[in-house]
């Protein structure tokens, strides 16, 4: 009798080892499985996490998408991984990637996908110009942005929170109202709050950061804002260095001092609404209106501004280098000559024409 319950507990204890064993193979294959990915489709599936949010939290998530097979096994597996941190933000994930996969991108931060749009408008870009690369960049048309930028309804609600926007930008003759009060920058914008509103309450606020600390000084010129913005928006276009901005501006004041005619024909560009890499006409240099100011009987400012302005620009239009120059040309390699009078002017073309430095 002994010898056979011995027989029977190695027997039982036996089996209950290859049952185990068997119960163990089992499990790792499940395992296995259950983690591995759902199918071979790489079609790209977007989640986002928010902050706040662990890897347990978003499991019912990638379940739902489908993502994973098991949240059960899902869970194990960070059980027994014990992964990184879980970044917060919005990822591209697919069906052929494994729980191992997933889990790998989910806390790298360079997986994270970048779900904002970027606006960069540079400085002395026109609003026409801006129109067009908003209709590129978003479902905003250009149509849409020109129009609401000098729509009476809206002026008048900046005018009651800006200081800077004033009826000066009302005048039915300018072309755009808020030409110039949009300061040229990068503006990032997530793509599900692209709007016009959006965008222009960004850029509106932008402008009235880099105004702001100018405003004793604008208060103390003998100009307004607004003219100072339209002087500035022709200095822009005029020349790039801090040194030779406040140079034309120390021009245009002379000019401005003496009644004289601006003569500058990036006014005329814009009066004709050209481009200024178009060729401009004698009839176009000649035509007078509020913005031409190569038009001989035309004195003092255009009526507003041309393009909107860096801020070294505004700076040079408040601050001008005092100069005995009425003239200037800028050569091929953007270096600005100025001279005092007309004969010199003229001899300054000769010589750049004759290097081929001539871009008139």
């Amino acid at each position: 009798m002994p010898k056979r319950r011995k027989f029977s507990f190695k027997k039982t204890a036996l089996f209950l080892i290859v049952l185990i064993i068997f119960v163990i193979v089992v499990f790792l294959g499940l395992y296995k499985f259950e983690t591995s990915a759902v199918s071979s489709n790489t079609k790209a599936i977007t989640i986002t996490v928010d902050k706040g949010n662990n890897y347990y939290t978003i499991a019912g998530m990638l379940k739902e998408k489908k993502l994973i097979k098991s949240e059960f096994f899902y869970k194990i597996f960070l059980k027994l991984h014990k992964p990184e941190r879980i970044e917060a933000g919005t990822y591209d994930l697919n069906a052929a990637m494994s729980v191992s996969e997933i889990v790998e991108t989910l806390c790298n931060k360079e997986k994270i996908k970048d779900t904002s749009i970027k606006l960069t408008f540079r400085e002395g870009i026109n609003v026409q110009a801006m129109a067009q690369i908003i209709e590129n960049k978003t479902d905003i048309t250009a149509e849409e942005f020109l129009t609401k930028i000098s729509d009476e309804t809206y002026i008048d609600t900046l005018k009651s929170k800006y200081w800077f926007i004033t009826d000066d930008v009302k005048n039915p003759n300018i072309y755009y109202d808020l030409e110039g009060y949009l300061y040229p920058d990068t503006y990032v914008l997530e793509k599900n709050e692209v709007s016009l509103d959006n965008l222009l309450a960004k850029i509106m606020e932008n402008t009235n950061k880099k105004l702001t600390p100018l405003k004793e000084l604008v208060d103390q010129s003998n100009y307004s804002l607004h003219q100072l913005i339209t002087l500035a928006s022709l200095i822009e276009l005029e020349a790039v260095t801090d040194s030779d901005r406040a140079l034309v501006s120390g021009v245009f004041y002379n000019r401005l001092n003496n009644n004289w005619s601006l003569g500058s024909d990036v006014t005329t560009y814009y009066a004709a609404h050209k481009a200024m890499t178009e060729k401009l006409t004698k009839e176009e240099l000649n035509a007078c209106n509020g913005y031409n100011t190569t038009c001989v009987t035309m004195k003092g400012l255009p009526m507003g501004p041309i393009d909107n302005p860096s801020l070294s620009s505004l700076k040079a239009a408040i601050n001008p280098t005092d100069t005995d120059c009425y003239y200037f040309v800028a050569d091929s390699e953007k270096k600005v000559h100025f001279t005092k009078n007309l004969n010199e002017h003229n001899a300054i073309i000769a010589k750049l024409k004759k290097e081929g430095k001539w871009i008139g």
